[in-house]
């Protein structure tokens, strides 16, 4: 529904004007680059306290679970933007499609974080010889301390992340959404794309960088 203002003439009646939707757009997008900015400051943080708590030292984590969680956001991403352009364009079938990927693969992110690197369940396995579920607890000091923090509050912006592209899924099966007017696919897709784009930074930074030690 198009905002509307209204003032009062000078014979006191009230008359309500339209704001122009792409008015509003530039007011939502600013406002949308304005929030990312302020996550810029705390994600920093996070990202900053790595550095000084664990130096040129990293706990022993699974590669195999990183790469591949990160190769799944990547690819979450990539549909994200598919979903866009599809909303943009009209295709219907394409965005759902493309949306429900992206939910899908983001979820996966989430899962592979949270009960394989997390290990929340104590579980243990190997695949090809290779460990996949992670050790690292809390009570290992500032190594257990940095990493739940930075993968914590990550996991939550993904988790928000899903829900908001549901939305938008359950919104264009309704057909809320046209080429003209799909401001809330294009929110979801820069907010999707910001929680992207801090993993490419702490992916490394977690898995990479760094002497092992366990």
């Amino acid at each position: 529904m198009a905002a509307t203002t209204a003032h009062v003439d000078a014979h006191g009646d009230a008359h309500a004007h339209e704001v122009p939707y792409e008015q509003q757009v530039r007011a939502n997008r600013l406002g949308l680059w304005l929030f990312c900015f302020s996550e810029i400051f705390l994600f920093g943080a996070l990202f900053a306290s790595r550095f000084v708590l664990w130096g040129n030292t990293r706990p022993e984590l699974s590669q195999v679970v990183g790469l591949i969680a990160t190769s799944v956001l990547l690819l979450s991403s990539f549909f994200m933007y598919r979903a866009e352009m599809a909303a943009a364009y009209g295709d219907r079938t394409r965005f759902l499609r493309s949306a429900l990927t992206a939910a899908g693969l983001g979820t996966l992110f989430f899962i592979m974080v949270v009960v394989l690197e997390w290990n929340i369940f104590g579980l243990e396995g190997t695949l090809f010889g290779i460990e996949i579920f992670g050790h690292l607890t809390t009570a290992d000091g500032v190594y257990g301390g940095v990493f739940f923090a930075m993968t914590g509050m990550h996991a939550l912006h993904v988790l928000s992340g899903i829900f908001l592209i549901l939305v938008i899924w359950w919104n264009g099966r309704k057909g809320m959404f046209t080429p003209e007017r799909h401001w809330g696919v294009e929110a979801t897709a820069i907010y999707w794309h910001f929680v992207d784009v801090v993993w490419v930074f702490f992916y490394p930074a977690l898995y990479l960088m760094g002497r092992p030690v366990g």
